[in-house]
């Protein structure tokens, strides 16, 4: 589960809730990114999740229902790989693009990971393995939660989130231009949940090049790293 927002008014801001069951993560601050990581049993702790000092912010929802077609396939790029490589500068949103622009993108066997990415310049890239990818130039607002923008009704699962969607669907299209750092964490907050967990909320200043979160929906206890500040010091 989770939901990415990203709102482009008088800023760039970007939101996100990871809600997980089970499954062992940290926050991991640096100049290099603020990195929220999972701990795999094979691999270690991956960052998968979060923000870095150019400004692109990486989102992966799980896709609602499973999708077989983006099982991997010989040939595929593996989202959660291209995920990566952007959080750690390895590649542009750009370059990312024109990947799934020319190859099949896929996932891991039995898990649809979606990408929900974004740059600097609040330009966004939705990308559903096996279905495909949405790019939008600085759009006023975007939202993905845990069913695919392709789905167009064709399937039904309890978690695919369109609720949260629509919640947070009616508060941006009702935000005024000076939506900032504390209406995305509002945002946040009506979405959040507590079945299925949400353990990290996180919000980014691109214009400031601040992130900002807060841990198991503990909303008065909110922390901040400055990428801005880092350098300088």
């Amino acid at each position: 589960m989770c939901t990415s927002i990203v709102v482009n008014k008088g800023k760039t801001i970007v939101g996100w809730n990871l809600d997980l069951l089970g499954m062992e993560h940290r926050v991991r601050t640096s100049k290099e990114g603020v990195f929220i990581e999972v701990n795999d049993q094979k691999e270690g702790w991956l960052p998968l999740f979060g923000a870095n000092p150019r400004g692109d912010f990486v989102g992966m929802p799980t896709c609602w229902p499973y999708d077989e077609r983006s099982d991997p396939k010989d040939g595929g790029e593996n989202i959660i790989l291209l995920d990566i490589d952007l959080l750690m500068r390895k590649k542009t949103l750009q370059d990312i693009r024109q990947i799934a622009d020319e190859r099949s993108m896929c996932s891991i066997p039995g898990v649809t990971f979606m990408a929900a990415l974004s740059d600097a310049e609040g330009n966004v890239l939705h990308i559903v393995p096996g279905q495909g990818h949405i790019y939008y130039e600085s759009p006023e607002y975007k939202i993905l939660t845990n069913f695919s923008p392709f789905n167009n009704d064709g399937g039904k699962h309890p978690w695919m989130g369109r609720d949260r969607y629509e919640k947070a669907d009616s508060m941006l299209k009702n935000a005024s231009n000076d939506f900032d750092v504390g209406d995305c964490f509002s945002v946040l907050r009506a979405v959040s949940q507590e079945e299925l967990l949400t353990v990290i909320s996180m919000v980014y200043n691109v214009s400031e090049r601040t992130v900002y979160w807060c841990e198991n929906r503990e909303w008065n206890n909110i922390r901040s790293y400055s990428f801005l500040k880092a350098v300088q010091g």
